[in-house]
Parts: structure tokens; sequence; C-alpha cells
């Protein structure tokens, strides 16, 4: 029977539909044309132009702050609630705590923007970085306690409790068992809530103040004022980044399994 190329032209449709449009920034950032379109030669002339805009690497610089700040409370505060759900599940009160949880994922954005932006000015918070980081914790716990949550299903605590029987205390235990058990799922849960937190748009719109732009706001006023071939060399910038870390990643975790089976 002769196999269907059907298949195969969607998954390849799709894959085009995908990465076409992020091959064409790309080759766009490298154009010397000031609007893109037509082929004007190739350049790097904005690359060294974005190298002389200090605005841009004051929000990136402030993105990153904001998001290693926002990682570590919400793996803090996600994993707690995650023991705390999965230890006392049977409780009349999980169901609250359950719902406390999923209400950030569900919200639209741009409410709980003004919901949050709203309760600042009423308790006289002035609006700046640390705005931002609260805003973003909101709704980073979720996802982090949802992520350990899932880790928690398959984990068996007779391994605390027996570390705890030959004598070790308790935050020994935590330290030398259940963390580095839990490590996989906390490192998800850390990425998860680092990417929202650097991608996040609506929120930090509403809260964010005076010299705490962040990059997605800074490349949201970018092109208002038109500065597209800039944005398209801050974005292959990021794109490589991004590549060059799961490429380390990979190389990590292969090199990692192999000392393991060794």
């Amino acid at each position: 029977m002769k196999r269907s190329r059907f298949p195969f032209i969607v998954t390849g449709l799709v894959l085009v539909f995908f990465y076409l449009p992020i091959l064409i920034l790309v080759v766009d950032s490298f154009n010397a044309s000031r609007f893109g379109g037509a082929w004007r030669g190739f350049s790097l002339k904005w690359y060294v132009r974005l190298f002389h805009e200090p605005a841009i690497w004051t929000a990136a610089r402030n993105t990153l702050v904001i998001a290693l700040i926002v990682t570590f409370v919400s793996l803090l505060l996600g994993t707690t609630s995650a023991l705390a759900l999965h230890r006392f599940s049977k409780s009349r009160f999980q169901r609250v705590h359950y719902t406390l949880i999923y209400t950030p994922l569900v919200v639209p954005e741009i409410l709980m923007g003004i919901s949050l932006l709203m309760a600042f000015v009423a308790a006289g918070v002035k609006l700046g970085m640390g705005t931002i980081i609260l805003a973003h914790v909101t709704f980073c716990i979720s996802y982090v306690a949802l992520v350990v949550l899932g880790r928690l299903q398959d984990f068996d605590f007779t391994v605390v409790e027996a570390a705890r029987d030959l004598g070790a205390t308790g935050w020994t235990a935590t330290r030398r068992v259940l963390l580095p058990m839990l490590a996989p799922g906390l490192a998800a849960a850390g990425l998860i809530a680092f990417t929202l937190s650097v991608d996040d748009f609506v929120i930090t719109f509403f809260v964010a103040g005076p010299g705490s732009t962040t990059l997605p706001i800074r490349v949201y006023s970018m092109i208002k004022h038109g500065a597209t071939p800039l944005i398209n060399a801050l974005s292959t910038l990021l794109l490589a980044l991004t590549f060059t870390t799961v490429l380390v990643s990979q190389r990590l975790s292969k090199s990692g399994a192999l000392e393991g089976g060794q």
C-alpha cells in the first residue's frame, strides 16, 4: 500500500508558515534599505547603529534583572504552593487554593494589567521596576506551581522519610534528597517563568513607570517611530542567543547522560 504524502505536505507547509517570517526578518536585518521590501545590498550598518543605542541596552538590562528576580521568587513561592497542594490534597480548603493558582492562567492579561494598576494606585505604590516584578510574580507563580505539581504526582516521598529515619534533619533531607529529585521540574518551571517575564508586554505596559522600560515596551515604541531595521537586527541577535543557549543545554544534557551511564 502506497503511503500518503498528505501528512508530509501539511507538516512542510506548517514549518514554512512558522519559520519563513523569521528567515525574512533575519535577511532584512542585513538589508541596506531603511524600509525593507526591496533588497538594496548587504550591510551591517543596522547592527553598528544598534550598539550605539543606549536606550535599547538599558531596556534589555531592566528586562534581564526583572526576569531573574521574578524567576527566583516564583520558584520559591510556586514550589511551596505545589508542595502544599500535593500534601494536603484532601483538605476542604484545597479547592480555594486551586482556584487561586488557576485564576491568573485564565484571566485576560489586559484585565490583570488594569486591576494591578488600580491596586498599586490605590495603595499609593510608585510605579517602577518593583511593581513590574510584583505583577510578573503574580502570574508566574501559577505556571511554576503547575509544573512542579506535575513532577510531584509520581514522586516517592518514602525516600525523604528514609533520609529522616537515617538521621537527616528536615533541611538536610530537603536539600540533599527532595530538591535534587525535583531538579528537572524546577529547571523547566524556572525556564517558563523566565521566558514569560522577558516576553510579557501587556501587563508590563500598565504597571511600568519612568525609568523602568523593558525590552518589549521599547520595541513597541520603536515600531511606532518606524525603526524597523533596528528591530530586525535586535531580533536576529536574540534568535542567535536563543539557539546558542539551546545547543549548549543539549550538549550539557548529553554529556551528563554519558557520565551518568558510565
